[in-house]
Formats: structure tokens, C-alpha cells, sequence
């Protein structure tokens, strides 16, 4: 069998491993999953009409719908890989990493399997968020068919980004709890960013940490994305950002992998 194929093989092994943990131990995904409904709720019906006004939209919960579930698909997608570098904690804390080093299998398929379960998990929650975001309102009625598969090529990559993150988090973190805490700024970040308000609304001095991070650059593209509006140089710079991440991320999980156990 040649490499590839032996990659292919047991990458698909660990994948279907992932995938029925993952339906045998649904309650950690749920949770996650309940985390940006509750959020998405509580801002269009509590504060939709106060800032949809704010934001110059009249007193119309409608507009800021739009403005919302852009940021709230990405922070699904965070919340998501909190459950990956749980997961991947577990393994390498419980012995079975050990037990897979021992076995003449592919050594890279065990974090593909974590990484391709992970991301499609993460797909499956974004379209499940997405379906409550349609039930109370959100349309999408501008967007082209080209924007629409851009906007679902940049959740994949996005969600790949930050699945390769987590999984290195899970491989240093000393347990499940730790974590779960070391993968917290998935969840924190979108909400310094321009998920709920836009940048130009927020004080001068908070503005740089709105900015400069993945989840901003990313959400403004989605948004454009979503609701057929401009999306200057938001574009490239998420783009960069997963692409970053991505390669930071898999060279990290690598590093750790590879170490000879204690």
C-alpha cells in the first residue's frame, strides 16, 4: 500500500472514530451549540430594537438581524473547537495517544481524523444556528450564488483555522479542564470584535483590539458576503489570517505529536 493510501486509510479510521465519540457523548457539542442560539435571541429580541436604532437603522429589530448572524456563525464555529481541544486533551491525558504511536498506522491520520471531525461538526452547527437565524427574520436576499459559496468557502477556512489551533491547545493542556480554559479566547474573542457593534461605535482606545485579530476582518467579509455589500480589503486579510493560523496551528499540534513521550 502506498503512503498515500495508508494516509487516506487511517485517516478515515480516526475520522469515523471522532465522529462516533462525538455521537455517543453529544452533551459537550450541545452546550457549545446553545452558547450563540441563547446570544443570538437575547440580542434581537432584547436589544435588537435599541440598536438597531443605534445604528441608524430606525426601530426595526430586522436590521440589526443582518448586521448579527454573520458574527454569530463565527463564534459558533469558536465555540465548536472548544470541543475539539477537549477531546484531543482526552486522548492524549487517557493513554490511547501512546497506544496509537505503537500501532503501524499513518502517524498523522490521528490528528486529521480530530481536524476533519472537528470542522464538520463545525459546519453542521453553523447551518443549525443559521436555520434559527432564517426562523426569526434573517434573509439574505442580495447575495449572489458566487458570494454565497464564497461565504461558505471562508467558514470552512475559518473553521479549519481554528480547529488546527485548538488541537494544539488539547495537546499541551494537562487535563480536559485545562483545556477547556486554554480554549476560551475562541469563544472571548468575538466578542471584542465587530460581531455585535461596529468598530467605528466602540471608544478609540478599544478599537485596535477589535481590529487586529482574526474573528473582525472575518465577520465584515462574511457580512458583505451574506448581504451582497462591499467588502474592501476585509477580504484578504481573513483570508490571510486563516491561511496563518492554519499553518501555525498544524506546525504546533506537529511538534507536540512528534515529541518522544515522558
Amino acid at each position: 500500500m502506498s503512503l498515500l493510501s495508508l494516509a487516506v486509510r487511517d485517516s478515515s479510521t480516526m475520522l469515523r472514530r471522532n465522529l462516533l465519540h462525538a455521537r455517543r457523548y453529544p452533551s459537550l457539542t450541545l452546550n457549545l451549540l446553545l452558547t450563540p442560539i441563547v446570544l443570538l435571541l437575547l440580542f434581537v429580541y432584547i436589544f435588537g430594537d435599541v440598536m438597531s436604532a443605534g445604528m441608524g437603522g430606525g426601530a426595526d429589530r430586522s436590521a440589526y438581524i443582518a448586521y448579527l448572524v454573520p458574527g454569530i456563525l463565527l463564534m459558533t464555529i469558536g465555540g465548536t473547537t472548544v470541543g475539539t481541544a477537549v477531546s484531543v486533551s482526552n486522548d492524549m491525558t487517557e493513554g490511547i495517544i501512546a497506544r496509537f504511536r505503537t500501532m503501524a498506522i499513518h502517524r498523522g491520520s490521528v490528528l486529521v481524523g480530530h481536524v476533519i471531525g472537528s470542522v464538520l461538526q463545525a459546519v453542521v452547527s453553523v447551518v443549525l444556528v443559521g436555520a434559527v437565524a432564517v426562523a426569526i427574520g434573517f434573509r439574505s436576499t442580495d447575495a449572489t450564488p458566487l458570494e454565497w459559496l464564497a461565504a461558505f468557502g471562508l467558514l470552512v477556512l475559518f473553521a479549519l483555522a481554528l480547529t488546527w489551533i485548538a488541537v494544539g491547545m488539547g495537546m499541551v493542556s494537562p487535563n480536559a479542564e485545562a483545556a477547556s480554559n486554554n480554549a476560551l479566547p475562541l469563544i472571548f474573542l468575538p466578542l471584542v470584535s465587530s460581531a455585535f457593534v461596529p468598530v467605528d461605535a466602540m471608544p478609540g482606545w478599544f478599537r485596535p483590539i477589535a481590529e487586529y485579530q482574526p474573528f473582525t476582518p472575518a465577520i465584515e467579509t462574511l457580512r458583505g458576503l451574506l448581504l451582497g455589500t462591499g467588502i474592501g480589503d476585509n477580504g484578504w486579510i481573513a483570508v490571510l489570517w486563516c491561511l496563518g493560523l492554519t499553518a501555525l496551528g498544524y506546525r504546533w499540534s506537529k511538534a507536540v505529536f512528534d515529541r518522544d513521550p515522558k
